[in-house]
């Protein structure tokens, strides 16, 4: 029998108590207070209007050709299922469609360098039309999410998880994603069930 090696133990820390710990006695009495608060003073939260171009949950401003605006993130998807923009969007919107570039997003792809200079080619085709940002910054997903909200007339065309959660809020904007090698549309108003 061999003597056995003793390893620290790395991970010990000393436990302590948070500020926020329920256990501390200034905590202990604002939550009392927070429960004798009377019921008038609740929290009223603003909802921002529906526009009344959505009359019955669908918007009536969405008719062929459709304008869709599209991000960068949507370009690199396509480059790495090989797909082209202009047939693959036709097929799945069974419609005449406008892929719109907006300059935030020309030049997001051209910070991303080398990598992404694929899509930078399909991004700078002259079919597409191009929309110029008069803001400030160079954020796609600020500038499409504010567009659309102004404008109900778009389709975003997105993988962004953020940007697609984003967008979700403002109703009756439909999104485009890239999936299993061809595009798929979301929340489109009277869209064929497959």
């Amino acid at each position: 029998m061999g003597v056995q090696k003793k390893t620290r133990k790395y991970a010990q820390v000393k436990r302590v108590i948070g500020q926020r710990d329920a256990r501390l006695k200034k905590n202990q009495l604002k939550a009392e207070a927070d429960v004798h608060k009377p019921k008038g003073d609740d929290v009223v939260r603003e909802i921002p209007q529906v526009s009344s171009s959505l009359f019955f949950q669908y918007n009536t401003a969405l008719t062929p050709p459709y304008s869709v605006l599209v991000d960068t993130n949507f370009l690199s998807h396509t480059v790495r299922n090989k797909l082209e923009l202009l047939p693959t969007m036709m097929d799945c919107l069974y419609a005449k469609c406008i892929p719109i570039i907006t300059s935030c997003v020309m030049a997001e792809l051209e910070k991303l360098g080398q990598k992404y200079r694929i899509a930078l080619r399909i991004a700078r085709d002259e079919r597409w039309e191009r929309l110029q940002c008069d803001h400030k910054g160079t954020y796609a997903d600020d500038c499409i999410v504010d567009r659309v909200t102004k404008h109900k007339i778009y389709i975003v065309a997105t993988n962004d998880r953020d940007l697609k959660r984003r967008i979700r809020k403002v109703p009756g904007v439909p999104i485009m994603s890239v999936a299993r090698g061809k595009y798929i549309i979301e929340r489109l108003p009277d869209a064929p069930e497959k």
